[in-house]
């Protein structure tokens, strides 16, 4: 039974973890977060210590360490802009990672992380759970099997409505969580690079706090892409449950269907990592050089390949 560590207890994506602990048979020892609403980890694991301070955290980690009970795996939930110290903490002791995307915020993160790696002999592993849902493992197989110089025209279309409190949280800031298409659009970025192969050009049309648009060309691909948190540019057939949420890749008029399957991923994705076949470092390159660059592009007028929703937030 491997011994967990979790930071970020109270977030989002914490349950989805503790779950997948639960599910592979392991044992949470201890978790941490700045907020202690985090009654769900007694769905779980009710016996696991709880910190909401990093210093407690990181000095019971130390001190297990220390009697011989070393954490097998710390597992990372924490706001974006973290990532990287919590990770680089982990490192240092010896301790696996299995960390939320983005993984880092930019490229140069990553070399980083590979010298820690080097340097202390642990690994980092990351969730990229779109690689493994099955519309998109079977679409990329349909793009292997197309003619080799076959590249197909994709539009990329996600709104999914945020409440006034988005923009006051860490999520807000750009320097603290990238911004719209580092936020909501990394793992968009990473399924397209995974199907569609390398990047050849990237360029960004529009680009606000709520709202991001551009055209990125893969090998295999040229992807409209419009990325929006803002309530109004939803369509009528919006899907409304705990956010109003559009979501749509389409591809020569074929839609991706994927909104299924999302739940038992993150279990996959941990079953993948004990078994030592999970995502490092270098599968997280491609996506964060992707959206790195679109952080810091100078934007594109009158594009030649506008995403059809640009012109609604041009001409407002």
């Amino acid at each position: 039974m491997k011994k967990f560590g979790l930071v970020g207890a109270a977030g989002y994506i914490a349950p989805r973890h503790l779950k997948a602990i639960k599910e592979t048979g392991h044992e949470l020892v201890v978790a941490m977060d700045i907020n202690d609403s985090v009654g769900i980890m007694d769905t779980h694991f009710p016996e696991a210590e709880f910190f909401t301070e990093f210093e407690e955290f990181s000095g019971y980690v130390e001190d297990l360490k220390q009697k011989g009970e070393k954490l097998d795996y710390i597992a990372i939930c924490s706001p974006n802009y973290l990532h990287l110290p919590h990770m680089k903490f982990a490192l240092q002791n010896g301790i696996d990672v299995i960390c939320e995307k983005p993984l880092v915020l930019n490229t140069k993160d990553l070399d980083t992380l590979n010298r820690y790696q080097e340097q202390y002999g642990a690994k980092v592993n990351s969730i990229l759970q779109l690689r493994l849902h099955p519309s998109i493992i079977a679409l990329r197989d349909k793009v292997q099997a197309a003619p080799a110089d076959k590249v197909f025209d994709v539009d990329l279309t996600y709104l999914t409505s945020r409440g006034k409190w988005y923009l006051k949280s860490w999520k807000g800031f750009d320097e603290k969580s990238g911004g719209v298409a580092t936020n909501i659009g990394v793992h968009f970025y990473d399924m397209l690079h995974f199907i569609f192969g390398d990047i050849i050009h990237n360029e960004v049309h529009y680009r606000d706090e709520k709202t991001s648009s551009g055209f990125l060309k893969y090998e295999r691909a040229n992807v409209r892409w419009f990325l929006s948190i803002d309530a109004n540019h939803l369509p009528d057939n919006a899907v409304h449950g705990e956010k109003s949420t559009y979501r749509s890749i389409d591809i020569e008029g074929e839609e991706l269907e994927f909104s299924g399957g999302f739940t038992d991923l993150h279990t996959q994705s941990y079953q993948r990592i004990l078994a030592g076949k999970g995502y490092g470092v270098e599968d997280n390159r491609a996506a964060i050089e992707t959206v790195d660059v679109m952080r810091k592009a100078k934007l594109v007028d009158h594009p030649a390949n506008p995403h059809p929703l640009l012109k609604k937030v041009q001409h407002g």
